[in-house]
């Protein structure tokens, strides 16, 4: 049986958080032994993804004492409490963010979306997105397809991934600009800075991609799909098309010609989580500045003044080098094709001028 939690003893814990309802449940010998999180979902009703996020953030008191850990087991007698807090309104809302808008006209705006801007809304990342930005900017003429969560958002790149992004106004564009991408007709050229060297040189990925089962917070090509995606039903299957544009340096230890770093051109077929992070580390290739899929490692090791400067332009670098430099589709109304270009941001073209120098001669 729920119930309120009123007595005495949680005055001070209801002065802690004023909002939200307690609720109390003594454990019985049938329940012992069983796990903190099981338990609860079977009386609160809530699911244990749920009740994991209220455990670990400090939300169960079990005989008036915190406890962190779902997997904690069930005493016999003992008074658990829940606090369950008020549901969050998820409607984004309007901020007067400045947005780098390309074009627009009345079916869409195409902007270029800045390296740590979130595009819609998310569980961490409620505020200044670009979402936050275009409801000020845009004032009620997004496309609702998307839902109040991501209106007139089309497709998406990573928050600390810069460049082009075409944003629907209507519903009409929003339908016409989702076939293409469905298609993979919309052209997407994504400029990368990698270490080491693609084999070979010009080339085109393919496989499924799922949600790692090692880590939550990465996508993995899934085993045994690469050019083989009938291989596996698990994850996506995902295409990417990439071009090796330039070495910079010697890699040691490498066949001569295996550079240090990469300049890597790629072209989406498919749009997956994270897919060309996913698919340049799985060949071989992070993306330099990449926390989650790039290798955690000192950099360089020698003394070379040209590659200490590398080093330590990439202490200050604090993201993937990844940039969404080109875009075209068809337009929805016109159905003229529509085709921008973006040159790097600043400081990818600051780390693109100090690696030159792993090119010059001692």
């Amino acid at each position: 049986m729920n119930t309120t939690l009123t007595t005495d003893s949680t005055k001070e814990q209801t002065q802690e958080q004023t909002q939200g309802d307690w609720h109390v449940q003594t454990a019985t010998a049938e329940d012992a032994g069983t796990r903190l999180d099981k338990w609860l979902a079977g009386w609160t009703g809530l699911s244990r993804t749920r009740l994991r996020v209220l455990i670990e953030t400090g939300q169960v008191r079990v005989g008036g004492d915190i406890v962190t850990s779902p997997t904690a087991k069930i005493k016999e007698d003992i008074e658990y409490a829940l606090l369950v807090p008020p549901p969050v309104d998820d409607t984004p809302t309007p901020e007067d963010i400045p947005l780098d808008i390309i074009y627009q006209d009345d079916d869409l705006i195409v902007v270029n979306k800045p390296a740590g801007m979130t595009v819609h809304p998310a569980p961490g990342s409620r505020s200044a997105t670009l979402v936050n930005a275009l409801l000020y900017h845009c004032a009620g003429s997004l496309s609702g397809i998307g839902g109040v969560m991501r209106p007139g958002i089309v497709h998406r790149i990573d928050k600390d991934t810069s460049g082009l992004l075409v944003v629907a106004k209507t519903d009409h564009a929003h339908q016409f600009l989702s076939k293409q991408f469905a298609a993979h007709t919309v052209e997407r050229r994504y400029i990368c800075l990698t270490r080491s060297g693609p084999k070979p040189r010009t080339g085109q990925i393919i496989s499924r991609i799922a949600r790692s089962p090692n880590d939550r917070k990465k996508q993995a090509v899934v085993r045994g799909t690469i050019n083989n995606i009938n291989a596996s039903e698990v994850g996506r299957h995902a295409i990417t098309n990439y071009k090796y544009i330039k070495g910079f340096g010697q890699q040691i230890g490498a066949a001569v010609g295996m550079p240090q770093v990469s300049r890597i051109e790629c072209r989406l077929e498919t749009g997956r989580t994270h897919q060309i992070r996913v698919h340049l580390a799985h060949v071989g290739c992070p993306l330099l500045g990449d926390p989650l899929y790039g290798k955690q490692r000192a950099f360089l090791t020698s003394k070379n003044p040209n590659e200490l400067a590398v080093a330590e332009a990439l202490k200050t670098f604090k993201r993937q080098a990844l940039h969404a430099a080109t875009l075209g589709f068809i337009h929805p109304t016109s159905k003229e094709l529509m085709q921008f270009e973006l040159p790097l941001p600043p400081d990818m073209a600051h780390l693109l001028n100090v690696l030159n120098g792993l090119n010059a001669e001692d």
